[in-house]
């Protein structure tokens, strides 16, 4: 009998701590709503960028950053794109593939200005990566963000010789 009430009085105060803490959780949010819905509605972010150099890095003066500290309450991912005239030469094919991510990110009310990470993926990464350095610097914004290059022997789409992938914060 005795188990059987302590076990009673154990859910109760369960519940009550859950309740107790829901209800913060909740009070929290509808603080913080109003800025964000307000913010969002505007079109303007509450995300923050800040680049990392630490020292002792060699300098990332190519168009991307060592590393981002991202600050903000939504993330978007941005599937692999690639160019849409695979037979262009390789410069119309990256601003083709950034168009592209700039697209989707502006579906999402972000710009390039809220890219936390690209990742590129080359079949000719020693070819076309100085070409890729280049015309990202058109797209993206200090502190530029971080990124990776990788060669790979082929890509999903046949013929396909670039993708680029990107992680933005609202």
């Amino acid at each position: 009998m005795a188990d059987h009430r302590e076990r009673r009085q154990s859910g109760e105060r369960r519940g009550f701590l859950e309740g107790s803490l829901a209800a913060m959780g909740a009070g929290v949010l509808a603080l913080l709503a109003p800025r964000t819905a307000r913010a969002h509605a505007e079109g303007k972010s509450t995300a923050q960028r800040t680049g990392l150099t630490p020292g002792g890095l060699p300098p990332a003066d190519s168009g991307y950053t060592q590393g981002i500290l991202a600050e903000g309450r939504r993330l978007v991912f941005v599937s692999g794109q690639g160019p849409d005239d695979l037979d262009a030469d390789m410069e119309t094919q990256l601003r083709q593939t950034l168009a592209n991510i700039g697209k989707v990110l502006e579906e999402a009310g972000a710009s390039f200005e809220n890219v936390a990470i690209l990742r590129g993926y080359f079949v000719h990464l020693s070819r076309d990566l100085p070409v890729y350095r280049k015309v990202r610097k058109d797209y993206l914004v200090k502190p530029y963000p971080a990124s990776t290059c990788i060669g790979t022997t082929e890509l999903a789409v046949p013929g396909l010789e670039i993708e680029i992938e990107a992680v933005a914060v609202l």
